[in-house]
Formats: structure tokens, sequence, C-alpha cells
């Protein structure tokens, strides 16, 4: 059985990104793509290129960009801080949440804490 490959859009052009880019293009479950800035278009190119996931500089975008992507879509978001080496994940993914188990369910299913990439 084929492995499932994984669309990722790194945003930005800096040279922290840049080096995340090089070393994501050597897994080969991965697709990487680059959207150098953010574009007029973005989500239009978001939908042209179907990624599962975004990886941007928290440092270089406004604060509020990722709750607007995640009201366009269920990409999961990567935000890198260069300066701490730590990554920040949202998720517009759903989860049903009728009980506190349900809750202990997602984070225990999807969140591994204070991993470093």
């Amino acid at each position: 059985m084929a492995k499932e490959r994984k669309r990722v859009v790194v945003l930005g052009d800096t040279v922290f990104l840049s080096g995340i880019q090089a070393s994501l293009v050597a897994y080969p479950g991965l697709e990487v793509f680059n959207l150098e800035r953010h574009p007029d278009q973005f989500f239009e190119e978001l939908s042209r290129l179907c990624p599962d996931a975004i990886i941007f500089d928290m440092g270089a975008i406004q604060h509020e960009f990722p709750l607007s992507v995640l009201q366009q879509s269920k990409l999961l978001l990567i935000g890198i801080n260069p300066e701490t080496h730590q990554a920040l994940v949202w998720s517009g993914r759903q989860a049903e949440a009728v009980v506190a188990s349900d809750l202990v369910n997602v984070i225990f299913s999807n969140y591994k804490t204070e991993e470093k990439l």
C-alpha cells in the first residue's frame, strides 16, 4: 500500500523558514511548497495548492493571521518562533466534545508537548 502524501506550504522567505523548507523536502511523504509572501489572493492560492498544513514564522505575520485562516479552512497551522525554537500548533479540525472525556481524547490523540523540531 502506498503511503499517504501530505502537502505543506511554507509561508515566508526568511532564512529560518528556508532552512525548514530545505529540511522538509527530504521527507518522502511530504510535498513542500513555498509562498514567499502573503499574496493578495492568498485563499485562492491555498485552494489551488490544497495543503494539509501551513508553516510560518510567528514574528513575520500579523497576529490575526491564524484565526483568519482557520475561519476559511481546516488546515493545520504551525507557527515557528525562531528565537525560542518552539512551534505553536493551531488546528481548524473539529471534534465532538459532549463530555470531558471527549476533550481528553482530543488532547491526547493530537498533541505531544515540549517536543523540539
